[in-house]
C-alpha cells in the first residue's frame, strides 16, 4: 500500500512534514493526531517508514457487495484494525485491547483522540478513553501529531480533491510513566488527554473548543434542521398567504364583476325605461293631434 498509494499519494500532493525526527526507527509508540479529513490515515503513513496501525469502525470490513468487499480489502490493506461498537460500552473497549495488542509487539499505534472528524476545522476535547488507557497500560510513548489543511483537500460534498500542498507537524514524544497503574482513574485520564490535546493544539495552531466534537456535530445537525424547518415552514406561510392574497383577489374580481353587472343592468333598465317612457309619450301625443268620429260628426 505505501508503493501502491503513499508513493502516487506523496508525487501529486508533495506534503511537506517537520519533526520526522521524533518518529522512533523501532519499537512501540502511540501517535496522537487532530482529525480534519478522511484523508488523514493515508497522508501519515505515506510520509513514514514505519507501519501505521489505526482502528476503524467495523461497518467498513462487513459491508457487503463488491463495494463493501473492496472497502474492506482497501482498509485491510493500509492496517487498519475494525473495531465492533455495539457493545455495552461501544467502542471504547475495543480500541484499548486493539492499542495494547499493537504496542505490545512493538509497532505504531495511530489514534485520533477527538474521536471523531473535525466538523469546522476547530480542534475538540479529546476522549479520556483510548488513548490514555493505552498509553499508560503500556508504558508507551505518546507522540503528538497536527494534520495541516488535509480539511482543504476534498471539502464534504466535494468528488474531486483539490491538488495542493497539506502539511504534517510530528511533536516530540510525551511520557506519561509518572502515571503507571492509573489506567483507571478517571482523573489521570482526563489530565493525560487534556496534555496531549494541548501539544497537538500548539502543533496545529488550531481554535480548541472544549467541548466533545460528537456533540458539536449534533449542535450542527440540530442547527441545521432547525434552519430546515424554518425555511419549510417560511416556504408554506409564503404559500399560504399566496393563497390567500389570491382567495382574496380573485374574490374582489368577482365583486368588482358582479357590481359591473349590476350596473351595467342599472343602465339598460334604464335606458329600457326610457325608450318606453319614449315611446307612451309619443302615442299619447298622436291620439291628442288626431280628431275623434264625434268631432268629425259635429263639425
Amino acid at each position: 500500500m505505501k508503493f501502491s498509494i503513499g508513493g502516487p499519494l506523496k508525487l501529486a500532493f508533495r506534503p511537506w512534514v517537520e519533526g520526522l525526527e521524533n518518529i522512533p526507527a523501532e519499537g512501540p509508540a502511540i501517535l496522537a493526531s487532530n482529525h480534519l479529513s478522511f484523508s488523514d490515515s493515508f497522508f501519515l503513513p505515506a510520509v513514514l517508514d514505519r507501519k501505521v496501525t489505526f482502528i476503524a469502525k467495523a461497518e467498513y470490513f462487513t459491508t457487503p457487495g463488491i463495494k463493501g468487499r473492496m472497502t474492506a480489502a482497501f482498509f485491510k490493506g493500509v492496517g487498519q484494525l475494525p473495531v465492533d461498537r455495539s457493545g455495552a460500552r461501544g467502542a471504547g473497549e475495543a480500541a484499548v485491547k486493539s492499542g495494547i495488542d499493537v504496542i505490545e509487539r512493538g509497532e505504531l499505534f495511530g489514534i485520533y483522540p477527538e474521536g471523531t472528524r473535525s466538523p469546522d476545522g476547530r480542534l475538540y476535547r479529546g476522549k479520556p478513553g483510548g488513548l490514555a488507557r493505552v498509553a499508560l497500560a503500556t508504558g508507551a510513548p505518546v507522540i503528538p501529531v497536527a494534520m495541516i489543511d488535509t480539511e482543504k483537500i476534498q471539502p464534504p460534498g466535494k468528488v474531486m480533491p483539490k491538488l495542493m500542498r497539506p502539511g504534517i507537524r510530528i511533536g516530540k514524544p510525551l511520557d506519561f510513566s509518572r502515571y503507571s497503574g492509573m489506567e483507571h482513574d478517571r482523573f489521570v485520564l482526563r489530565a493525560v488527554t487534556d496534555e496531549v490535546m494541548y501539544e497537538i493544539m500548539k502543533l496545529s495552531g488550531q481554535e480548541y473548543v472544549d467541548m466533545y466534537a460528537t456533540a458539536a456535530k449534533r449542535q450542527i445537525a440540530d442547527a441545521a434542521k432547525a434552519e430546515k424547518d424554518a425555511e419549510k415552514a417560511a416556504k408554506a406561510a409564503l404559500a399560504q398567504a399566496e393563497k390567500q392574497a389570491a382567495k382574496e383577489q380573485a374574490e374582489k374580481q368577482a365583486a368588482e364583476q358582479a357590481e359591473k353587472q349590476a350596473a351595467e343592468k342599472h343602465v339598460a333598465e334604464e335606458q329600457a325605461a326610457e325608450e318606453q317612457a319614449g315611446k307612451q309619450a309619443e302615442q299619447g301625443t298622436a291620439g291628442e293631434a288626431e280628431p275623434t268620429d264625434r268631432q268629425r260628426s259635429g263639425s
